[in-house]
C-alpha cells in the first residue's frame, strides 16, 4: 500500500481516505485482518499515534472493527462497503465533474474525452 500526502490536509485524513479507498477496492478484502497499528504507521512513516486516529474514524463509520486480543479487521458487511464505494465514486466523480466545468468543457464535450480515453486504457475487470 503506497501513502502520498499532501501539505494541504491533515494526515490522519489522508490516511482515511487512502485505507478506504484500499477497503473498497479490495485491497483489504471483507474480514481481513488489517497489519498493526505499527506496521501500518512504519509503512506510511507517520507517528503511531496518527494512524490509530485514522483507524479510529474509519471503526466509527463501521469499515473497521477490532477484536480485543486479535487486533483490527474489515467489516463484513458487503452493503456498507458497497455503499463506501458508492460515496467514494460520487465524490471523485463531483470533483472531476466541477474541474471539467472549470475549463469551460460542455457535458458532450466531456462524455467525448471519457469514451476517448476509455477506448484507449486496458481497463483490468
Amino acid at each position: 500500500m503506497d501513502f502520498l500526502f499532501d501539505n494541504d490536509r491533515p494526515i490522519y485524513v489522508q490516511l482515511v481516505e487512502a485505507l478506504r479507498r484500499a477497503i473498497v477496492s479490495g485491497e483489504f478484502g471483507p474480514g481481513a485482518r488489517l497489519p498493526s497499528v505499527r506496521e501500518l504507521a512504519m509503512q506510511a512513516k507517520v507517528n503511531p499515534n496518527t494512524m490509530q486516529r485514522a483507524l479510529a474514524q474509519l471503526e466509527a463509520e463501521g469499515l473497521i472493527y477490532t477484536e480485543r486480543t486479535n487486533g483490527k479487521f474489515v467489516s463484513q458487511s458487503p452493503e456498507l462497503i458497497s455503499a463506501q464505494k458508492s460515496a467514494l465514486a460520487e465524490l471523485k466523480a463531483r470533483a472531476f465533474l466541477e474541474e471539467m466545468e472549470k475549463l469551460g468543457l460542455t457535458p458532450p464535450q466531456v462524455m467525448a474525452c471519457l469514451q476517448k480515453i476509455g477506448g484507449e486504457m486496458e481497463w483490468r475487470f
